[in-house]
């Protein structure tokens, strides 16, 4: 396996990591809409991923720096061609990490009220758009043989795409609900459960036809069976739910996304953004890299960085690890 095969897969997995960690995370942000009945509970549900959700971003910082630096002409084509909805996706992270400091530095109802409308407007939005963004990359875009995007922003907003966003949005909203369920008490986790029900068997419709039409499309043997894993973990964790199981829940939607992913992944290789005017234009892991010298360098350094991260996290959350109800919320000043 060549060292370009070898960045291929550890994006792969940074990606795996950032949507397993921000998805449910996202879905917190969304059920604060859907699952609180007032203010207190809001600052259940935001408490539960206070102390997690800036670490899980990291995760997409690496992914982003790793493509910059391992596929530089992925990285230059797709922030181009993608500009628009991945500044929005930005906007919406920066808001978001504003509304979580700054919601507390007031104690005016109205001031923490728009902050959490904040936090539920720049959580959806970017669950949206990153299916609708990975749907178009494996779906193939309009590139050149200059390696550059020439399509429109309607180009991005078809079917496929628009399916693609829908799948993330009740995937990440599922994994969420199974996530407040594992980290709450009382009322709340109650409602929790049940809405993680109702949400699952959405969520499962969705997968199975956006699945489906992936593997239909652009699919081998490989990707079949992440895509069976998925379902079949997906179909697990609702079952796991309604049995009351929360952590055998919340793993097997993890394992939901993290296979939901891979395929995606595995429908690509070798290819990193398909063409869809011409096939000898696609990139691939091969035009689109860097030197041999420089993927070298980087391989040394993620193999220390790497464990330093994962260690944090892991100690990050075993810290925060408690449930927390309306009981822990102090009453607002």
């Amino acid at each position: 396996m060549q060292l370009h095969d070898v960045w291929f897969v550890l994006i792969a997995v940074l990606w795996v990591g950032y949507f397993f960690l921000e998805g449910f995370d996202f879905g917190i942000g969304v059920l604060t809409k859907l699952l609180a009945r007032d203010r207190r509970e809001k600052r259940v549900l935001i408490n539960t991923i206070g102390p997690v959700w800036d670490g899980n971003e990291v995760w997409l910082l690496s992914a982003v720096g790793g493509t910059f630096a391992a596929f530089p002409e992925w990285y230059a084509t797709l922030l181009s061609g993608f500009y628009l909805p991945l500044l929005l996706i930005l906007v919406c992270l920066i808001l978001r990490g504003v509304a979580f400091e700054y919601r507390a530095k007031r104690s005016e109802e109205r001031w923490q009220r728009n902050w959490e409308t904040a936090i539920f407007w720049t959580s959806l939005i970017p669950a949206v758009l990153w299916g609708v963004a990975f749907g178009n990359i494996v779906r193939g875009v309009k590139i050149d043989a200059h390696k550059e995007y020439v399509g429109s922003l309607l180009d991005l907003l078809n079917p496929y795409a628009i399916l693609g966003g829908l799948v993330t949005l009740t995937l990440f909203t599922f994994h969420g609900a199974v996530f407040a369920s594992l980290k709450t008490l009382g009322d709340i986790r109650d409602r929790a459960r049940r809405m993680a029900t109702v949400l699952g068997l959405i969520t499962a419709v969705l997968v199975l036809g956006f699945l489906s039409w992936t593997q239909a499309d652009k699919g081998d043997g490989s990707s079949l069976v992440a895509m069976i894993v998925a379902v079949v973990a997906l179909l697990a964790a609702i079952g796991a739910n309604q049995l009351g199981r929360e952590g055998w829940a919340f793993a097997f939607s993890g394992i939901t996304v993290a296979a939901a992913v891979a395929m995606l992944f595995l429908t690509l290789f070798p290819n990193v953004m398909p063409s869809s005017l011409n096939e000898s234009w696609n990139l691939t892991v091969t035009n689109a890299s860097s030197s041999a010298y420089t993927l070298k360098i980087m391989t040394w350094g993620a193999g220390i960085a790497t464990p330093i991260v994962l260690l944090y996290q892991g100690w990050t959350y075993w810290v925060f690890r408690k449930r927390i109800g309306t009981q822990h919320i102090a009453d607002a000043h």
